[in-house]
């Protein structure tokens, strides 16, 4: 009878804890989201922000499941929901721009402006919050931490969902990057990084230098140099700069273009001494005119392009105003850099960043780059050698699979949660 008894008992415990396990492993297998916040001002978060999904699902298939969203634009009105076409207007003017980046940097002023914004819009940035159910939360953009994070606390919320800011700006940073909130600050400098905790609030055991975020399949592509300009119909004997306008081709780039046409052609033997890839982004008029004109040098001119890994891979130098994703990925293939422009406030510090560390120099003349390139490619080449040694110390290609390694750390040591196992989404009792 006690040992039917013991044995029932046995059974009991064995299922409740078999029933334990079963939980443990469906909460712990359970998918979890992902919401990347950013905004299409300006080319580099959306780019940071894919980079960091591709890495999610390289290194953690269905694990996690990453949306990337522009909440402003999608949840809410005026001005918010036109962020990019404000910012393209601005930059455009750069006066305009740089009063309004240096206006709104002290903290009276953006916490007035955030708090505005907030009491208009707190509740349409909840529903977007809600709508995607994210677990963790990863903002790749200065003006989407306060907000969220206050509906967040508003909502009781902040122990449970994730919270971490992806700055995507190398150097120079506007302060509504920094948030005391954030369980994680991941700053793509030590530059930034000594920013973030002596003005911007934040402890130390907050904030990890891995770089700036670069997508995956560029960081870790293996190229060959010579098997690239086979494949990109270029010259394989002639040293190739490549010439940048970025997204929208905007910049200097057919002034440039002239210039380096003209230097690069040696006029003793009527021989060219390098060759131009120039790379015109959404720019149609700029590609028809360039491909009308007459060159002396081998010149190829392309629209926007998806291989950049590739048309980097195959060239020696690269000329490009100073985007810190541009500077990124030319420093993982070890590419000296011409800087050529920037916009004021975010970009300005890129500049010295390139240049004291010897990757690269600055210069707004046409003319004086031509010379540089032109120099480069024949009598100090060894300045070329030596800046593409100093590029490559400073790249970081493996920076995103730090971050969202971290941020998987992150979310395990939240495992033992307050979360029913069952719930699908951390807003599920919000609903």
């Amino acid at each position: 009878m006690n040992n039917n008894g013991n044995e029932v008992q046995s059974n009991s415990c064995n299922e409740e804890i078999n029933g334990g396990m079963e939980i443990m492993e469906n909460r712990n297998e359970r998918t979890k989201n992902v919401l990347i916040v950013m905004s299409d001002t300006g080319g580099g978060h959306r780019a940071s922000a894919e980079a960091i999904r591709d890495a999610f699902q390289i290194e953690f298939g269905d694990k996690y499941k990453v949306f990337v969203k522009d909440v402003w634009k999608e949840y809410t009105g005026w001005p918010l929901n036109d962020m990019e076409g404000q910012y393209k207007f601005m930059v455009n003017h750069v006066q305009l721009w740089n009063v309004a980046f240096h206006s709104t940097s002290p903290r009276w002023i953006y916490s007035v402006y955030l708090a505005a914004i907030a009491a208009f819009y707190a509740r349409e940035v909840e529903a977007g919050l809600m709508e995607y159910k994210p677990d963790i939360i990863i903002s790749v953009h200065p003006l989407m931490q306060h907000i969220p994070l206050w509906v967040l606390k508003w909502q009781g919320l902040q122990n449970k969902v994730l919270f971490v800011t992806v700055i995507t700006d190398l150097s120079t940073c506007h302060p509504t990057w920094f948030h005391p909130w954030v369980n994680r600050l991941y700053c793509p400098s030590e530059v930034v990084a000594k920013k973030a905790s002596q003005e911007g609030g934040l402890e130390e055991s907050q904030i990890r230098v891995y770089g700036l975020p670069i997508r995956p399949s560029f960081a870790r592509a293996v190229l060959v140099k010579d098997q690239l300009r086979q494949e990109l119909e270029m010259d394989p004997n002639l040293p190739a700069v490549l010439l940048m306008g970025g997204g929208e081709g905007m910049g200097p780039v057919q002034k440039t273009a002239k210039a380096l046409g003209e230097a690069l052609f040696d006029k003793e033997t009527e021989k060219p001494i390098g060759q131009i890839v120039i790379i015109c982004g959404r720019n149609k008029s700029l590609v028809s005119t360039l491909e009308s004109l007459e060159w002396k040098v081998p010149v190829k001119v392309r629209g926007f392009e998806t291989i950049m890994a590739k048309w980097m891979g195959a060239c020696d130098c690269i000329i490009t105003k100073a985007g810190p994703g541009t500077i990124a990925e030319a420093l993982i293939r070890g590419l000296p850099i011409i800087l050529n422009d920037y916009i004021p406030g975010q970009e300005k510090g890129n500049v010295p960043y390139v240049v004291d560390n010897g990757a690269g120099v600055f210069t707004r003349s046409s003319k004086e780059t031509a010379r540089i390139v032109t120099q480069w490619f024949s009598t100090k080449s060894d300045d070329m050698k030596r800046m593409s040694e100093n590029a490559l110390k400073l790249a970081q290609p493996e920076a995103v699979f730090g971050i969202v390694r971290d941020i998987d750390e992150l979310a395990l040591q939240r495992e033992p949660s307050n979360f029913p196992y069952t719930l699908t989404s951390s807003f599920t009792s919000l609903i």
